[in-house]
Formats: structure tokens, C-alpha cells, sequence
């Protein structure tokens, strides 16, 4: 009897590895049965289902050209029916959650020129960047060296230790 892919076959386990077990066919002929073929629920050891000399029927789900055979007990095993959902949880199964960020709306309001920065107005040109700019900058310099001043003290200054 020749073994055709798809054909359900049965055999007696012959040995057992961490990976799967093997069965024994017929015509002198050995297929594997992967640890993930066994059973549709999880299979963490494989010697809490199958034994050596256990009789299993399995689905042959291919058959490479050098000869191997997978085989799966799980395509034989029917599956559990799964319960019915109600039809009003089906219709919002996939609906994508809606978000509502506020942080943008602020920016969505105001038309570009009435766009403002640090309460103040934008739309006067280049002049007014200018100063902003320089006054950012000299704001900036005076809480870095008010940082400095802060941090020295507490080290000990620039020159070494004192005794």
C-alpha cells in the first residue's frame, strides 16, 4: 500500500524525542509526528500523551522527496467547537478604538497666521523673530550660569581640594 499526502495512516509509536515522536507505518516505513502536531491544546512533554508502542492514526501532511513523512495527529482529532458569539459582538470585533487627542486641536483652530508662540503674535515678520530669539538666547545664558553658580558650590568650585 503506497502512502499518498493527505491519507490518514496508522502505526505504533516506535520511539520518542523532544521534538516529536516516530510511528512505525506500514511497508517497513517510519514517519515524525511534530510535538506541535499532537493535540490541537498545548503538549509541553510529549510522555504525558504518547508511550513507545502506543497505536496512533495520524494524517500524512507531506511527504518530501527524500523520503521523510510528517504526519499529524491533530488534522484528525476534531476540533473543539468554539461558542457562538452574539450577532452585536461580531459587528464590533475589528472596530478601531477612537482617540481623541486634544493637543492638536489647538493647532487645527487657528489659521496659520494667527498662529501664536509664547503669547505672542507671529504674523509680524522677521523683526519680531529676531528678538524673540535674542531674548530666548539671553534668558537661556542667565539660567545656565545661575546652574553653574548652583552646582559649583556644591562641588567645590573649580580648584582642587582645599585643606
Amino acid at each position: 500500500m503506497a502512502i499518498e499526502e493527505g491519507a490518514k495512516v496508522s502505526g505504533k509509536v516506535s520511539g520518542i524525542t523532544n521534538f516529536g515522536a516516530f510511528v512505525d507505518l506500514a511497508d517497513h516505513q517510519t514517519g515524525l509526528v511534530h510535538i506541535s502536531q499532537i493535540s490541537n491544546s498545548f503538549v509541553k512533554d510529549i510522555h504525558d500523551i504518547l508511550a513507545v508502542g502506543d497505536e496512533v492514526t495520524a494524517k500524512v501532511v507531506k511527504i518530501a522527496p527524500d523520503g521523510k513523512i510528517a504526519l499529524s495527529m491533530k488534522a484528525v482529532e476534531e476540533r473543539p467547537a468554539k461558542p457562538a458569539r452574539p450577532a452585536a459582538e461580531k459587528h464590533f470585533e475589528h472596530a478601531k478604538p477612537v482617540h481623541h487627542d486634544h493637543r492638536d486641536d489647538h493647532f487645527r483652530r487657528a489659521p496659520r497666521s494667527q498662529a501664536t508662540f509664547g503669547g505672542r503674535s507671529s504674523h509680524k515678520g522677521n523683526d519680531d523673530f529676531n528678538s524673540m530669539l535674542a531674548s530666548f538666547m539671553k534668558e537661556s545664558e542667565s539660567r545656565l550660569s545661575t546652574l553653574k553658580r548652583q552646582t559649583d558650590g556644591k562641588r567645590g568650585g573649580r580648584g582642587g581640594r582645599r585643606s
